[in-house]
């Protein structure tokens, strides 16, 4: 293919590897490399090499080897054809340097070097606080500048097999290392210079700077430690054989040498380390790890953060830790520009609002502590922080009116916080990775009451932040006990939620959840807590309902910036006597469904779901009273629409039972539409009949005729279609729970369940 003047874009990938340890001599580690050639078995691609050129410097300390290497690439024969080589061959260049205890390795391809750039970097180096171990790290890129228009197959190709023999190369030199031992080599001696022989003037400066390593596994002595980085990674492992003469050595040392030893944006991590503490990464996975890390540490170096505008002396910037990058590079599948972008927008975010300081700055007020019905307990099978919610008990209309939405949000962002600190904490515990935790959330008395629409939109920006700023932090969500309103809640929730953690999540209704495939399968039997029919005593709060007293007005909530009580959501309204207020919702598909809240501020009233084929007349504009006419009051307005000549049963019907409400109750509620047509809700004045019982009159019926006095109710309500496509399959178990009236108290809380959501 000719190019000509035609600009083919370059694909350019890289790749850095952790520091790689050997926990044997520098000079045994280079015998065990050197069997490698001229072939090498283990790796069935490497078909041969031969030394082009070698020399070596006057007193013998540095040897440098020039190879061809020959390699046969696993390609599609049909690619091979095309590019007319069955084999590709690579130059490299060894510098062994005997002294310095290093040997660095560089190779490019020689095959399509005017097409394709592939360049490597390796170092070998004894380790830089145990002398009897040897480092190892590697770097490389790949550049694609055309190839025959496969630049994409290639791509794939050469970082497949690339990381494949990544894999490998540790295996190969442990191999070897056990034939040397074997063949009863186990020491080689060091490399010294011979009295007559003249000095050499190659001097080479190790490349491998101090890895993160574990301090168990590292020899204890008074002279040496491992670097104590002042990173954000820094891990406070407690060695039970470390004496506390040592630490003290270490504390005492001079400050020159006690600089040496700390972190500097140099230091790199050690795979050791990583699969102790991160988990078990692909080599490609790893280097993602570390050269974002890398990024992170030389874009942010000098930078700092500020706790207050006016602070004179602010900490230096910390990177986040390891397993907080890598969490962000999961949630965007290894995509290094996709992952830095939202991780960077993250740091700005924690910045601005102060979070890495939230533990020890917020006090969570009482009101969350008696009844936001959340908390820790324990821990599962798999070692995570368990979290419990029971949902279904809290009283989320309350505790938004109570607080607004952001000392929600704060709340919450505090328990993330204690999460991540908690599963640092199992990591050292169970010795092995733990990066996130599990929720298990009770549903049992949800009802339409937990659908309060600014509540719901409170949720709805909790998940934003929390999606966008604590990613794969939740392993599993168990949702137990679901009822059937819970598809309306799925159906407001679920768009904002990732299609990744919406996989962890795990859905049981009724008691489903104790049978196999249940909670016993990943919660250990003595912690399941006692209000699941456990043993465990669980101190998450029971919750209740919130003290009216405890509210705060709109303009205290206004004044935090908070627009959850806008008239554009809240409607207000009053209701005389012989004239009730009314809503009309015109219906198209008979599947949909009403939804509704309301307030009875003042005065009982009587709720009316009615349905009519016809659509009432809507009010006159002028205000007469009447049963056509709009009445307009200071305390809000009245409207009237069915018309006064209208019969029940003839000209609409009734679709829902009464329901009286007192003043001061909040009620929600939903109806399943059977046909298409014109809803009409409706809000009567409530007069309460004489009692004929006794000639005294009751209490009741002295504040009842106070109350008729008055001769006016005030409402404050919202009203909402939901449309039948958005269910998704759930509207067979919203069907079953057709009644859909729900008030604010335990009693009439509807704890029947359905069989028919269940989703596993």
């Amino acid at each position: 293919m000719v190019v000509g003047t035609t600009v083919v874009p370059t694909m350019v990938q890289k790749y850095q590897s952790p520091i790689r340890v050997y926990k044997h001599p520098f000079e045994l580690v280079m015998e065990a490399y050197e069997r490698r050639f001229p072939t090498c078995h283990l790796i069935p691609m490497f078909v041969d090499s031969e030394v082009l050129e070698e020399t070596e410097s006057e007193d013998g300390s540095v040897h440098n080897v020039q190879r061809r290497c020959k390699l046969d690439v696993d390609a599609p024969r049909l690619l091979k054809r095309i590019a007319g080589v069955d084999y590709v061959y690579f130059s490299q260049e060894n510098t062994l340097n005997k002294r310095e205890r290093t040997l660095h390795i560089e190779s490019h391809n020689e095959t399509f070097s005017n097409r394709v750039i592939i360049h490597e970097l390796c170092s070998y180096s004894a380790h830089p606080e145990n002398e009897d171990w040897t480092c190892f790290e590697q770097s490389a890129s790949l550049d694609i500048k055309s190839f025959f228009g496969f630049e994409s197959t290639v791509e794939k190709i050469a970082m497949k097999q690339y990381a494949s023999s990544i894999k490998k190369g540790k295996e190969i030199i442990e191999f070897y290392l056990n034939q040397l031992e074997e063949e009863g080599i186990s020491h080689v001696p060091r490399w010294t210079p011979s009295l007559d022989a003249p000095s050499s003037s190659v001097t080479t400066k190790p490349v491998c700077a101090t890895p993160k390593l574990l301090q168990l596994e590292l020899p204890v002595t008074p002279a040496v430690s491992i670097p104590v980085s002042t990173d954000a990674n820094d891990r406070e492992l407690a060695d039970a054989t470390q004496s506390e003469a040592t630490s003290n050595d270490v504390t005492n040392q001079p400050d020159d040498q006690m600089e040496n030893q700390t972190g500097t944006p140099d230091d790199k991590l050690d795979a050791d380390y990583i699969k102790r503490y991160l988990g078990d990464l692909t080599p490609l996975q790893e280097s993602c790890l570390i050269r974002l890390r890398q990024w992170l540490q030389e874009s942010h170096k000098g930078k700092t953060l500020t706790l207050t505008p006016a602070s004179p002396s602010s900490p230096p910037f910390q990177i986040p830790k390891d397993e907080h990058i890598l969490r962000f590079l999961r949630a965007r599948d290894f995509n290094m520009e996709k992952a830095r972008e939202i991780l960077c927008q993250s740091l700005t975010w924690r910045k601005q609002h102060q979070v890495d300081y939230l533990l020890e700055t917020w006090t969570s007020p009482q009101v969350l502590s008696d009844y936001y019905t959340g908390g820790w307990h324990h821990h599962d099978k798999e070692g995570r922080p368990l979290y419990i919610l029971r949902l279904g008990q809290m009283d989320t209309k309350g505790l938004v009116r109570a607080l607004g939405e952001e000392s929600l949000l704060r709340h919450v962002l505090s328990i993330n916080e204690e999460g991540l600190r908690r599963c640092e904490e199992n990591t050292k515990v169970f010795g092995r990775p733990i990066s996130c935790w599990t929720c298990l959330v009770d549903l049992e008395g949800l009802n339409m009451r937990h659908l309060w629409r600014p509540g719901v939109k409170a949720l709805l920006r909790i998940i934003e932040v929390v999606e966008a700023n604590y990613p794969e932090t939740l392993g599993r969500l168990l949702i137990l006990r679901a009822p059937r309103v819970f598809p309306v809640l799925w159906t407001l929730v679920s768009p904002f939620i990732d299609e990744n953690t919406r996989k962890k999540f795990l859905i049981y209704a009724g008691n489903d959840y104790q049978g196999p495939g249940g909670l016993l399968d990943y919660i250990d039997k003595e912690v399941i807590p006692d209000f699941l029919g456990g043993e465990c005593m669980c101190e998450v709060p029971e919750g209740g309902l919130v003290p009216k007293s405890l509210y705060r007005t709109a303009e205290e909530l206004e004044n935090e910036d908070i627009s959850l009580w806008t008239e554009t959501i809240y409607q207000s309204a009053s209701v005389f006597k012989g004239a009730p207020h009314e809503v009309v919702l015109e219906i198209i598909d008979a599947a949909s469904v009403i939804t509704w809240d309301f307030d009875v501020c003042k005065g009982d009233v009587v709720f009316h779901l009615y349905h009519s084929k016809r659509a009432p007349q809507p009010p006159r504009k002028d205000p007469l009273v009447g049963q056509h006419s709009s009445i307009t009051t200071p305390g809000g307005n009245n409207v009237q629409l069915i018309d006064k000549s209208w019969t029940l049963g003839l000209d609409y019907s009734m679709v829902e039972s009464p329901l009286t409400c007192k003043e001061g109750e909040s009620v929600q509620g939903s109806h399943v539409t059977r046909w298409p047509g014109f809803y009409i809700l409706q809000w009567r004045f409530h007069t309460m009949p004489g009692s004929a019982s006794t000639n005294l009159p009751r209490v009741d019926d002295v504040l009842a005729s106070l109350q008729v006095s008055s001769h006016k109710c005030k409402v404050m309500y919202y009203t909402e279609v939901i449309g039948s496509e958005d269910f998704r399959g759930s509207m067979t178990s919203l069907e079953s729970s057709h009644s859909g009236f729900s008030q604010l108290s335990h009693a009439t809380s509807n704890h029947s369940q359905s069989s028919s959501m269940i989703s596993r």
